[in-house]
């Protein structure tokens, strides 16, 4: 029988390696394995902290920020930048090492990341010694990885997610999705796409490294960045 911890909110991130099944189903076992894991291995580094790293999960990261640790909503939007950052530097280094030419090496730059950010509640939990978290928003959260976004690289926040945040999405010019799974009710998200900076192939290019550190301190600021740098073109895809 497990053992529930006290309830607690805060928010719930997910970084996904966007074309991760068809570049893994194409690719030499081996490395393919290691290239993700090189991959997520940068992206774990750079949110945790803020966030706390729960669990590694096939091609996707799953970590948590409680509302009740010492942290700040610009701390957070700093480590997401700083995980796409990450992906982009691992995923540039891996493509310009020409001392392996397998399908994996070579195919390293079809890949992307996207970022889904929710805000909701949790349990922790202790199983056989092992700690884990659960709970409705927990299964939300992971749902929202299969939705029909069009873009590769992006960051999708919940409304839950920007409500916390003082985020307001019209005024950012942030792309609206409706997200509808068995079981919950219909949840609107906000969408902060990047793929048009970059061409498909390239991987996260530091042109959308530099759109989303501007957009990401602009949102934390309360800012509208239709009145300051032009950032609308960067969300709306």
């Amino acid at each position: 029988m497990a053992r529930a911890d006290r309830l607690q909110s805060g928010f719930l991130v997910l970084a996904d390696i966007s074309g991760f099944t068809a570049f893994v189903t194409a690719t030499e076992l081996e490395h393919g394995a290691e290239v993700t894991g090189v991959l997520l291995g940068g992206v774990m580094e750079a949110l945790a902290p803020p966030l706390e790293i729960q669990e590694l999960e096939g091609d996707a990261v799953f970590a948590l920020a409680p509302d009740d640790a010492a942290k700040t909503d610009r701390a957070l939007m700093e480590a997401f930048s700083r995980a796409f950052q990450a992906f982009s530097e691992r995923q540039r280094e891996m493509s310009l090492d020409t001392s392996c030419l397998c399908r994996a090496c070579r195919g390293v730059l079809g890949l992307s990341l996207k970022l889904i950010v929710h805000h909701g509640s949790f349990m922790r939990q202790t199983v056989r010694g092992r700690s884990r978290v659960a709970g409705p928003d927990i299964i939300l959260a992971h749902q929202f990885l299969k939705n029909d976004v069009e873009p590769r690289t992006y960051v999708l926040f919940t409304d839950a997610a920007v409500e916390r945040l003082g985020i307001d999405p019209t005024a950012a010019g942030m792309e609206r999705y409706t997200g509808k799974y068995a079981h919950f009710e219909e949840m609107d998200c906000f969408v902060v796409s990047l793929d048009r900076f970059g061409r498909r192939g390239e991987g996260v290019s530091p042109e959308m490294l530099l759109g989303l550190r501007s957009l990401l301190g602009d949102l934390t600021l309360g800012a509208d960045p239709g009145t300051q740098d032009d950032l609308r073109s960067v969300v709306a895809a």
